[in-house]
């Protein structure tokens, strides 16, 4: 993958860092996964989050939940949610899990979005699915993506493969996302640069930064 790339076509993907995944009483809280290792790399989000808002980069952030009548909630994903112990749509600490308009459907404060950029409101795990995000980013010509956020075997690597797929060159942030389960963390990382880089290529936020700044 080319490093010359310009801040122009570049976006910076923020996945997901919703309160249901990130603060207490959301979904994730409620389906008994350890929010603090969720929570992990909202440092480095940040640090990337101000310098492409410094840099004029597009900045995309998603939101996975569902219509309030839940219409758009497939049956097999109804019940993997119910089997987990946290059923999209039931009354929790913060409003109704995974619904949209709920106060954990929205972003966390850390992160919440400035003007101008734009929220993803994706009914499944990828961000390209079912959602105008592509349409997005080819108006703008962009061609490169650096992809952040939670979980990074779930919403995270179905986006990247899906971007992949699109002809996108991807960068996955190894602290800029994070799972409960550490050892698939791990795992989906190595995924990403097998066989010369299948799906892209692995940064920490310093290295990537670094980059930005000798570009």
């Amino acid at each position: 993958m080319s490093r010359a790339t310009n801040a122009a076509a570049r976006a910076l993907i923020i996945i997901d860092m919703q309160r249901d995944f990130c603060a207490p009483g959301g979904y994730a809280d409620q389906a008994g996964l350890d929010i603090s290792l969720l929570r992990a790399p909202i440092p480095a989000i940040q640090a990337l989050l101000d310098a492409a808002r410094a840099s004029g980069m597009f900045v995309v952030h998603t939101r996975e939940g569902h219509r309030a009548d839940l219409s758009d909630l497939p049956e097999p994903k109804r019940l993997r949610a119910a089997n987990a112990g946290a059923p999209i749509g039931s009354q929790g600490p913060l409003g109704k899990l995974l619904v949209r308009g709920e106060y954990g459907h929205d972003l966390i404060d850390e992160l919440q979005p400035q003007a101008g950029e734009p929220v993803i409101d994706k009914p499944g795990y990828s961000a390209f699915a079912s959602t105008d995000l592509e349409l997005l980013l080819r108006n703008r010509g962009i061609s490169e993506l650096i992809i952040t956020g939670v979980t990074t075997e779930v919403c995270v690597h179905s986006t990247l493969r899906s971007a992949v797929d699109r002809g996108y060159a991807c960068t996955l942030v190894s602290d800029g996302c994070a799972s409960p389960y550490p050892q698939l963390h791990g795992a989906a990382l190595v995924m990403v640069e097998v066989e010369g880089g299948l799906f892209g290529r692995v940064l920490d936020s310093h290295a990537l930064l670094a980059e930005w700044e000798g570009a």
